[in-house]
């Protein structure tokens, strides 16, 4: 069984049991959370699919920790123009482990 959610603009495919890094949200470790924009459920085989979201399907899971990812580095440079430009960042997530998909 899995579900596709939708939060913060993007969507995840997920599973019992999965652990997913989310957006930050600012949350305590160990508190739970859940997910009301569920699009589609598929549960043996059998694929539900919201008009954008199913009615009373829910996503629960629970907080694992929060923290950053590696540095991402973003290298530009242009040849013969003595033009060049290096950014980086590190993305701030949530860890959440997904306890139950519920329709």
């Amino acid at each position: 069984m899995y579900a596709i959610i939708k939060t913060d603009g993007k969507q995840y495919k997920v599973a019992k049991g999965d652990i997913i890094l989310f957006d930050k949200r600012g949350l305590e470790t160990k508190s739970a959370i859940s997910f009301d924009e569920v699009l589609a459920v598929s549960d043996n085989g059998k694929l539900s699919v919201g008009e954008p979201t199913l009615k009373g399907a829910k996503v629960t899971g629970e907080v694992i920790n929060e923290g950053r990812g590696a540095k991402v580095v973003i290298f530009k440079k242009r040849r013969r123009k003595d033009s060049k430009q290096k950014r980086g960042f590190r993305r701030d997530f949530t860890r959440v482990r997904i306890t139950a998909i519920n329709l």
